[in-house]
């Protein structure tokens, strides 16, 4: 992509991270030789995308237009048109002749793809899509088992400030974010010595979940015929990492509140505590908060634990990571040099991703199995994307003409949701009858799933709450 500007289409300096910035267009992919951007920010009224010179967002790949598109901003509403281009203008999977653009969106430009962000693009100043850097310093160190860019690279800027202290911090996030690899980095940055044991609470049945964190005395109970170092006890000097400590029983957060305020742990049978130094980390996906409110979770655990607390966020709200992700998990299982095709990228980059980063290696370890060539093709993307991709390219007014489908009488129908947005109670009542099946709720409004994700987040709607 050319380097030349113009002043309508200035380039972003190495802001802080959250200072704002307006918005802008951040490249997921983009099929060229040339450098390319790490944003493009939209600092005009309007702004022209196309592979002449003369554009303000000048783009050397294939399939696109000397004049493509054009993005125009007014009254708080950011709308694209497509300027006659040979091969058209797609948004969010659908060919578009005019249509407003919410933030997340994603615009397909010949075999360039970006996403649009409605404020803070100059947080994603110097990150591209590839890995490789555009001027300035990355904003954490050293290397980190998290990969990702402008985002993650935040994520890991924080781990690195509080890992070498005592705090205990919550790790937030969707199954599949990431949230044991984050813990890891806890634990590898804080320089204990003392090593890592990861526990998930939801594994392990709550009869013996205490036995197991604690251990027992020799006589305990019926089979104890031995004294048995629990896993607190094993973490002694390092991280203990507490995987859905929302599922923790009662009577096990009670000895774990012992742990984490007293610095001190009571094995089953034992009559006198054992000091023990343990740093805690524990993750959820659930709401802590709300199970505090509900009495399911201990308050005084909670505020023990939630000294710090960092999210994880989920891969369809960090696309501009899928590429870079690919690459690293195709040179993790031995195949760095396969080479994904603009059609296998494709089929990532319009998928939703429920499961997040452990359903894209799924996905990667798949098509290294099935690959016999140097290339990825759509040919092997998994069901789930190519059902995803089945409805793409279709035509903005084809779908508005399209008449509804007919509804099931278990499922919610109110006036018009096929045109416009629902009401938060609208889209709970869908997603209560869906039980939390994001795909299926889309079907019914005629959405994609990536649309009904950004009205659950713009309505504070946990998907979660409904499964």
């Amino acid at each position: 992509m050319a380097e030349d500007t113009t002043s309508a289409m200035q380039v972003y300096g190495a802001g802080a991270p959250g200072d704002g910035g307006g918005a802008g267009l951040v490249p997921l992919y983009v099929a060229s030789t040339e450098p390319v951007r790490s944003v493009y920010s939209l600092f005009s009224a309007r702004v022209e995308l196309g592979r002449d010179a003369a554009c303000d967002v000048v783009i050397h790949a294939n399939a696109v237009s000397r004049r493509h598109a054009m993005i125009e901003r007014n009254d708080g509403e950011t709308r694209i048109t497509d300027m006659g281009s040979r091969n058209g203008t797609i948004v969010d999977g659908a060919f578009i002749t005019t249509t407003t653009l919410e933030h997340g969106a994603e615009i397909r430009v010949g075999d360039a793809v970006f996403k649009f962000v409605a404020e803070g693009a100059s947080a994603y100043f110097g990150y591209r899509f590839d890995g490789t850097m555009e001027g300035g310093a990355r904003r954490k160190g050293g290397a980190s088992s998290l990969i990702g860019g402008a985002t993650i690279d935040g994520v890991v800027a924080e781990l690195e400030k509080v890992a070498p202290t005592m705090l205990s911090i919550i790790v937030r996030g969707e199954s599949g974010t990431g949230k044991e690899v984050a813990a890891g980095e806890v634990h590898r940055l804080s320089g204990r010595r003392g090593a890592f044991v990861p526990v998930n609470c939801a594994a392990i049945p709550a009869t013996l979940l205490e036995s197991e964190l604690f251990g027992y005395r020799k006589g305990a109970f019926s089979g104890a015929d031995r004294d048995k170092v629990g896993l607190v006890r094993a973490a002694h000097g390092g991280t203990l990492f507490l995987d859905e400590i929302g599922d923790m029983p009662p009577e096990a957060q009670a000895k774990l509140l012992r742990v984490v305020q007293a610095r001190e742990v009571m094995p089953v049978g034992a009559t006198q505590a054992e000091p023990v130094d343990v740093r805690v980390v524990c993750a959820t996906h659930r709401d802590l908060s709300s199970l505090r409110q509900s009495g399911a979770f201990r308050g005084d655990l909670f505020a023990r634990l939630n000294e710090y607390a960092v999210t994880l966020p989920p891969l369809r709200d960090r696309k501009e990571d899928v590429y870079l992700l690919t690459r690293e998990m195709l040179a993790r299982h031995g195949r760095g040099e396969l080479r994904p095709a603009f059609s296998f990228l494709i089929g990532l980059l319009h998928y939703d991703w429920p499961f997040n980063v452990r359903e894209l290696e799924a996905c990667i370890k798949r098509a290294i199995a099935l690959a016999d060539g140097p290339e990825l093709t759509s040919t092997h993307l998994s069901d789930a994307q190519r059902d995803a991709m089945s409805s793409y390219g279709r035509r903005d007014e084809a779908t508005a003409s399209r008449p509804p489908s007919t509804p099931s009488t278990e499922v919610p129908v109110f006036p018009g949701a096929r045109a416009g947005t629902p009401t938060p109670d609208e889209l709970r009542a869908l997603l209560a009858a869906h039980r939390g099946n994001v795909a299926a709720v889309g079907r019914v409004l005629g959405k994609e799933r990536m649309q009904i994700h950004r009205w659950m987040k713009r309505f504070g709607i946990v998907v979660d709450d409904f499964r």
